[in-house]
C-alpha cells in the first residue's frame, strides 16, 4: 500500500468538514437567487406564508428534481395540471458553487486516485441527498383560487365548487435526478478544471477532452453574461426593473440558450395560451400565442422582428472564439481536422443539454360537470419542445466549420506542446 500524500491525510481528516461546507453553500446560493427572483416576480405577495415553500420548490425544480401540482374543485368540478420547467440561473449558480466546493481540496496536485475521487465526491453526494430531502420536504403547499364576486363566484358556492391547487414534492425522483444533477457536475468540474486531477488511467484522455469541455463551459458562461448585460440595458432603458430582475435571476440561461440554439438554425415548437407567457423577449410571445402549435425559429421570428439574424452572427464570433480557446488549451501537435472533430462532438453535446434542460411544460385547466375548461384566467398552457435531432447535427456542423478554423489561427499562436499533467 503506496503511503498517503500530506494532501490525502488532509482530504481524508477534513473530507466531511469540506464537504459540509460544499454543500450547505450550494443549498444556500440557490435558495438566496431563487429567493431573490420570486421576490423581484412579486412571489411575496402569495398566501399563507408560500413564499419560503415556493423558493423551495424552485430550488427542487433547479436540481432536475419533481413537483406534483394538485387540484380540489369539490364534487361536481375537476382541475387538471402540471409543470416542467428548470430555472436554470438558479442551477447554473449552485453547480458553480458546488463544483468549485469539490475541486477546492484538490487543487496543486496532478493525479489521484480513482478511490479517493470517489469517496470524495460520495461524501458530498450523501449529505447532498440529506439536503434535497429537507429542501423537498418544506416544498408543499395548498392554495385555494378564487372564483371572484360575480355570478361565477356565487355558482361556486353554492355547488361548493371552490377551486384549490397545491404543489408538493415528488421525493424518489427528486432524490434520483437530484444525484444525477451532482455527478454530472462534479464529473464537468474535473473535466473542465485544469488543475484538477484525474486517476493516472485518464491522464491520456486530458488533451482531447478537457480543452474542449472548457471551451463549452465558457461559451455558455459567455452568452449568460451578454444576456445579463443586455437585461440590465433593458432594465434602464425600458423600465420594467422588477420583472427584468425576476427574468435573470431565474431564467436567464434559459432565454440566451434558446436563443443560441435559434442561432445555429435549429427549430422549436410551442404554444402560449391563456395567463402564461415567455416574459421577455416579448416576440417570443407573440409567435407561440396561436391557435395551434407553432413553429419558432429564425424565420418566423424575423417576420416580427429582423435584428433576429444578429443571432447568427453572435454565435459565428463567439463559437469561433471558443474554438480558438479550445486550439489554445490543446497540444500544439494536434491538426486542424482533429480540432473540427473535438469542436463537432463538444457542441453537439452542449446543444442535447441545452434541448433536454432549456424545454418548457405548463398547463392548468377547470372544469364544472365535466363541460370544458373555465374562462376568466382560469385555465392555460405553454408548451416550447426542440426539434432535437436536427438541433444536434446543426451543432455538429456548426462545430465542424469553426473548428477547423479555430485551429487555423491557433497554429500563429505560441504555446507549450503539451497540456499540463491535472
Amino acid at each position: 500500500m503506496s503511503p498517503q500524500t500530506p494532501s490525502d491525510q488532509g482530504i481524508a481528516r477534513h473530507g466531511w468538514v469540506h464537504a459540509v461546507a460544499t454543500v450547505l453553500a450550494g443549498v444556500i446560493a440557490m435558495g438566496v437567487v431563487a429567493a431573490l427572483g420570486l421576490w423581484a416576480a412579486g412571489a411575496t405577495d402569495l398566501p399563507d406564508n408560500a413564499f419560503p415553500r415556493v423558493v423551495a420548490a424552485t430550488v427542487v425544480t433547479a436540481v432536475g428534481g419533481t413537483i406534483k401540482l394538485s387540484g380540489d374543485a369539490g364534487a361536481i368540478a375537476g382541475t387538471k395540471a402540471g409543470l416542467t420547467v428548470i430555472p436554470l440561473s438558479v442551477t447554473l449558480v449552485g453547480a458553480l458553487v458546488i463544483a468549485a466546493g469539490f475541486l477546492r481540496p484538490l487543487r496543486h496536485r496532478a493525479v489521484a486516485s480513482a478511490a479517493e475521487l470517489a469517496g470524495w465526491a460520495a461524501r458530498i453526494a450523501l449529505l447532498w441527498l440529506a439536503a434535497l430531502v429537507a429542501v423537498g420536504l418544506l416544498a408543499r403547499q395548498t392554495f385555494t383560487v378564487s372564483l371572484g364576486d360575480g355570478t361565477l363566484g356565487d355558482i361556486g358556492d353554492l355547488l361548493g365548487a371552490t377551486p384549490k391547487v397545491g404543489f408538493e414534492t415528488d421525493m424518489p425522483p427528486t432524490l434520483g435526478f437530484g444525484v444525477l444533477w451532482l455527478a454530472g457536475v462534479l464529473i464537468l468540474a474535473l473535466l473542465v478544471a485544469r488543475g484538477a486531477p484525474l486517476p493516472a488511467r485518464l491522464l491520456r484522455f486530458q488533451e482531447s477532452v478537457r480543452p474542449a469541455a472548457f471551451a463549452m463551459v465558457a461559451l455558455l458562461l459567455g452568452y449568460v453574461g451578454l444576456g445579463l448585460v443586455i437585461g440590465l440595458v433593458t432594465a434602464v432603458a425600458r423600465g420594467h426593473v422588477p420583472e427584468t430582475f425576476a427574468v435573470i435571476l431565474l431564467g436567464l440561461p434559459n432565454l440566451v440558450w434558446l436563443a443560441f440554439t435559434l442561432g445555429l438554425g435549429a427549430t422549436w415548437n410551442g404554444r402560449v395560451d391563456g395567463p402564461f407567457g415567455l416574459p421577455m423577449p416579448h416576440v417570443l410571445d407573440e409567435v407561440l400565442r396561436t391557435p395551434d402549435v407553432s413553429t419558432l425559429n429564425l424565420h418566423t421570428l424575423s417576420e416580427f422582428d429582423g435584428r433576429v439574424w444578429w443571432l447568427v452572427v453572435v454565435n459565428a464570433v463567439l463559437l469561433l472564439a471558443a474554438a480558438f480557446l479550445m486550439a489554445v488549451r490543446s497540444p500544439a501537435r494536434m491538426r486542424a481536422w482533429q480540432h473540427a472533430v473535438h469542436m463537432a462532438i463538444a457542441l453537439a453535446l452542449t446543444v442535447l443539454m441545452i434541448c433536454l434542460l432549456a424545454r418548457i411544460s405548463a398547463h392548468y385547466g377547470l372544469s364544472v360537470l365535466g363541460i370544458g375548461d373555465l374562462g376568466g384566467g382560469l385555465s392555460g398552457s405553454l408548451v416550447l419542445r426542440p426539434e432535437l435531432w436536427s438541433a444536434i447535427g446543426l451543432g455538429a456542423l456548426w462545430g465542424l466549420v469553426t473548428g477547423f478554423l479555430g485551429g487555423l489561427l491557433a497554429k500563429r499562436v505560441h504555446r507549450r506542446g503539451e497540456v499540463a499533467s491535472g
